[in-house]
């Protein structure tokens, strides 16, 4: 955590010292003239547009959260029927999780914002219907995670929970997801960033986040080299804070483990 705050650290010095050093610099390709007093703390026009961008960080962590929240139990299910005895759970399995995943995920979600309401009826605003569209998104790639976890249990942990009488239920619960957790951390940690990246495309259908107001505020400032900079940086910072948090969560379920 020390270092990532270091790397904060030395990103805001940067962008503090190009903003303030490139107010009004003429590219030396082309006539594009730098105006990064546009995104500069410093001026009370970059504190604006500044302040307007931050306020996109909530809905972008919201739908974020949301998606990645639905995305694990569902994937989980999904990866569980892959385990049932039946021809028939194993071809629902590969064939959710190869259709899901072929799918491009800006493609799933303009499908559920404009196709639901008509194929359904089932009418939801921007923030719900990115949610969810996010959420089957990133779900195949949940089932492939928890897949590959409870298929990593050693065999003679399964075999001495049977020995001591335990039912399918109580195995999985006491034997194999207390280790299947451990190991799939890493992987579920490297799925929320990537939802949060993948959040940025729910701009094409109106939710005001990061990248929406980034877009808005262009044709506001007709600057966007310098807002989209400004942007860049927010994604950066918010994704190594995310990347942080689940290595600190990692660690601490090494060390209970070996307590």
């Amino acid at each position: 955590m020390k270092q990532t705050g270091r790397w904060v650290l030395w990103i805001g010095i940067a962008v503090a010292v190009v903003t303030l050093s490139g107010c009004s610099v003429s590219s030396a390709r082309g006539n594009y003239t730098w105006a990064w007093w546009t995104v500069s703390p410093f001026t009370e026009t970059g504190r604006e547009n500044l302040s307007f961008l931050i306020r996109g960080l909530g809905p972008t962590l919201g739908i974020s959260a949301g998606a990645f929240g639905i995305s694990i139990p569902l994937g989980f299910v999904v990866a569980l029927i892959g385990f049932i005895p039946s021809r028939i759970a194993y071809a629902f399995n590969r064939a959710y999780v190869e259709v899901v995943r072929a799918i491009p995920a800006l493609v799933l979600i303009l499908w559920v914002y404009y196709g639901l309401p008509v194929s359904i009826g089932l009418d939801l605003n921007v923030f719900s219907a990115g949610m969810l569209a996010l959420a089957l998104s990133d779900s195949a790639f949940e089932a492939e995670i928890f897949r590959g976890g409870i298929q990593s249990i050693a065999r003679d942990h399964l075999e001495s929970a049977r020995s001591l009488g335990m039912t399918r239920g109580q195995t999985l619960r006491y034997v194999v997801m207390p280790q299947a957790i451990r190991r799939i951390l890493p992987p579920l940690g490297n799925q929320f960033v990537y939802v949060l990246k993948l959040s940025s495309l729910v701009s094409m259908i109106g939710l005001q986040e990061l990248t929406r107001r980034a877009r808005e505020l262009t044709t506001v400032e007709y600057s966007p080299l310098e807002i989209f900079t400004a942007l860049i940086v927010e994604y950066l910072i918010l994704i190594m804070l995310a990347s942080a948090g689940v290595r600190w969560l990692e660690r601490r379920l090494r060390e209970g483990y070996q307590e």
